[in-house]
């Protein structure tokens, strides 16, 4: 059974594959289709919260490709900022800033809070929709904003974010130390949890894809 990750970033294929190895489910990104003309450009994020983007992209997805989909949307919440720049991470400082443009603003919008007021947290929501129904699973993992990057190392907001459990910023950890503890591992490791006691999937043509059990269908159907 193919599922889609509605992404075509592979190390985030990679991730979910990895997470999914033991239920023979194959794992293909936007790449993989032969749906340019529909898949080019990025889907309007208009939910107020990472769940209900992360349901809009898989949505869509699933009505164009057909197949049980999966997507995720994630950014990070500043307590000193009052959540945001939350569901806005990627936009923060305009629509084509770079990663440290994005975490030049948020410093500068952090300056002069007092170490122990810097408490952040990255979340990420992953939703998969499949032609019966759909879920959503969401991580999170806590820190605090730095003055300064720190690491090489990650994406995003990854060298100011530090986790004080591994005294590291996430751009100092390696990619699997970073998994084990992230906001997105955490969410896609619950989504394969589930998948992996669900069952059955019904796909669009309304025959059941087994996953596992069967005696275990109802769950989903």
């Amino acid at each position: 059974m193919r599922v889609l990750l509605a992404t075509s970033n592979p190390g985030k294929i990679a991730e979910l594959t990895r997470e999914l190895v033991a239920l023979d489910l194959e794992v293909i990104g936007l790449e993989s289709l032969s749906l340019s003309d529909v898949i080019s450009g990025e889907i309007i994020e208009t939910g107020s919260t990472f769940g209900e983007n992360a349901l809009l992209k898989a949505r869509y997805y699933f009505e164009k490709s057909g197949l049980v989909t999966i997507a995720d949307d994630s950014g990070i919440e500043v307590d000193a900022l009052k959540g945001r720049p939350g569901i806005y991470s990627a936009r923060y400082a305009g629509p084509n800033a770079t990663d440290a443009q994005r975490t030049g603003h948020l410093l500068e919008e952090m300056s002069g809070v007092a170490s122990d007021l810097r408490g952040a947290r990255f979340v990420c929501a992953a939703a998969i929709v499949w032609s019966h129904g759909e879920k959503v699973f969401e991580g999170d993992v806590r820190g605090r904003i730095l003055t300064e990057a720190r690491g090489s190392g990650g994406f995003g907001y990854d060298p100011v974010f530090y986790y004080p459990p591994l005294g590291r910023t996430f751009a100092e950890l390696s990619h699997e130390e970073k998994w084990l503890v992230s906001h997105r591992g955490r969410a896609f490791r619950s989504l394969a949890r589930w998948l992996s006691e669900a069952g059955t999937l019904v796909d669009t043509n309304g025959s059941g894809d087994r996953i596992n059990d069967p005696a275990k269908n109802s769950r989903l159907l």
